[in-house]
């Protein structure tokens, strides 16, 4: 194979001077290639393929447990104590318990009618059940609105109360805490929490309340998400893939096994006595489900996850959404585990097996070794391999365990099997992101607390069309505010390895890379997603 040096891309034709430099630069290279490059190159190859190995077993564990539990294991009906919920003709709805419903939101016009709406028709007594709005948001105009939306609701019999802070310290986890302090919630056994874009159906609490009514060890019950504009565009179906994994497999997985998840922060139902007993709501990361769910499990606490209580919700479809998300899902589990995992080793109500379960399999391989072995390998290691042919990857390596680990994440949705090939390219461009968030968490970097609420677009996206079609205004777009430059680089950086190894490699890996380049150019030039216009 030809040698790699800083005049394989330079034409013969430049002037002189451009070309002593370009021989400069050749003789360094060859200075440092064989004594420093290639021994870290071929160690970052080892440390890769250990990643994948890790991430392999995970999913294979994972993939032959959801096989056993749909096949074996009993239903959570069958496996906790389950009674349905009926009103009681000589007690009337003191058969029933009292539930608290809080509904956080933060600036939520678009979605804030359909969260409230949908909390106020759920089937249970309206003397038995409290409604609660925790209204952060910071437009007056938006606050007014949900309160008389409030108001509206109160005037038709439901106990629906509207709260407000003087600051958001805390965020939602802040919220949520002080949403807790009022009176009247000491009256409430359990708390159910819908974020704004969240709308349950009339059974949600029939179906759920049991489980915790009946089973005194039952902590919470989590619901599955659903999503109302999954086929509005490319991001939301890459998503839709992603999250169907999740709840389909990974939570199933969970409970079935470990009586053990992470609670999505909505969706879900809390025996409101764990949570004290956990220590209430911390604001510490950006993932306080997580961090509650993980202190109530190590207090001995069970989970269960319904996969037919099923929930809609809403995606962020514009990539700017999408990726201040991801940044908060990814940093969070980082932090949380840089601050919990010593908690976990000497926690001694749970089981050693449990604890290696939580440290091990939810935080190590899920939450940080799968983000680094997918941007590290795919778009910095490999890629460099073709620079440096005399360090291989082996095609076990680089193909055939990737290619089953891309397979059992398709499990979850089989209706988009003909797009894995792109989510595989989209994965890549996402990991980069989830890669630097996982380490600012890790080491509690300047963003580490960064909290960005997702913007949710409800029906705003069509009220725009509709305003446009009678309007003859073009929309126009702030495109600097859509370039984003790290993942142009990224496309230079493999464009430039593709080149190499369609010219003088002998794997034909150009074929992915310049696919590759083509998904990390359209992300760097903002054309993912829903693109909104700015007027």
């Amino acid at each position: 194979m030809a040698e790699v040096s800083a005049k394989s891309f330079i034409p013969e034709s430049l002037p002189g001077a451009t070309a002593d430099i370009a021989g400069q630069i050749g003789m360094l290279w060859e200075l440092i290639r064989a004594p420093l490059i290639v021994p870290l190159l071929r160690i970052s190859v080892y440390i890769c393929l250990a990643m994948s190995i890790m991430v392999f077993i995970e999913r294979l564990y994972m993939g032959i447990v959801i096989i056993l539990v749909k096949l074996f294991w009993k239903k959570p009906e069958k496996r906790y104590k389950w009674e349905a919920m009926e009103d009681d003709l000589e007690s009337g709805s003191a058969a029933f318990p009292m539930v608290l419903v809080q509904i956080p939101m933060f600036n939520e016009k678009e979605v804030y009618k359909i969260s409230i709406g949908a909390a106020c028709n759920l089937s249970w007594p309206a003397d038995r059940m409290v409604i609660q709005v925790l209204d952060d948001s910071t437009d007056l105009l938006i606050k007014d609105m949900v309160e008389k939306e409030c108001i509206r609701w109160a005037s038709k019999g439901l106990n629906i109360r509207y709260q407000i802070r003087e600051t958001r310290g805390g965020y939602k986890a802040g919220a949520l805490k002080e949403g807790l302090k009022h009176d009247y919630v000491k009256e409430c056994e359990y708390v159910v929490i819908f974020d704004a874009d969240f709308r349950p159906e009339p059974d949600f609490l029939r179906r759920s309340i049991p489980f915790l009514v009946h089973n005194p060890d039952v902590a919470l019950v989590q619901g599955r998400w659903r999503f109302v504009n999954a086929n509005e565009c490319l991001l939301t179906r890459m998503q839709e893939m992603s999250l169907d994994y999740h709840f389909k497999v990974e939570q199933e997985v969970g409970s079935s096994t470990h009586a053990f998840f992470g609670f999505n922060g909505t969706g879900g139902v809390w025996r409101i006595a764990a949570i004290n007993e956990a220590g209430g709501w911390k604001d510490r990361t950006t993932v306080e489900d997580m961090d509650l769910a993980v202190r109530a499990g190590l207090k001995g606490w069970k989970f269960v996850y319904l996969g037919d209580l099923q929930v809609k919700s809403e995606l962020p479809s514009t990539f700017k959404a999408f990726r201040f998300q991801q940044h908060r899902w990814s940093c969070g589990p980082g932090n949380l585990f840089r601050k919990m995992v010593m908690e976990i080793v000497k926690n001694k109500k749970v089981s050693l097996w449990k604890k290696f379960y939580v440290i091990y399999s939810f935080f190590f391989v899920r939450k940080i070794i799968a983000h680094m072995f997918t941007f590290f390998f795919y778009c910095v290691v490999l890629p460099l391999t073709i620079l440096v042919p005399e360090v291989d990857v082996p095609k076990w390596g680089a193909i055939y365990i990737p290619c089953i680990i891309t397979t059992l994440n398709s499990v979850g949705t089989p209706r988009s099997f003909h797009l894995l090939f792109y989510w595989i390219l989209f994965e890549n461009v996402m990991s980069f992101h989830r890669t630097k968030a996982t380490f600012i968490g890790l080491l509690e970097a300047k963003r580490a607390n960064e909290w960005v609420v997702t913007e949710k677009l409800g029906d705003a996206l069509k009220n725009k069309s509709n305003k446009k079609a009678t309007s003859k205004k073009l929309p126009r777009f702030k495109l600097g505010d859509r370039i984003l430059l790290h993942e142009l680089g990224f496309a230079v950086f493999l464009f430039v390895c593709g080149c190499y190894d369609f010219l003088y490699g002998k794997n034909n890996y150009f074929i992915y890379l310049f696919l590759q380049v083509i998904t990390f150019t359209i992300a760097g030039f903002g054309y993912v997603g829903t693109i909104v216009p700015s007027s």
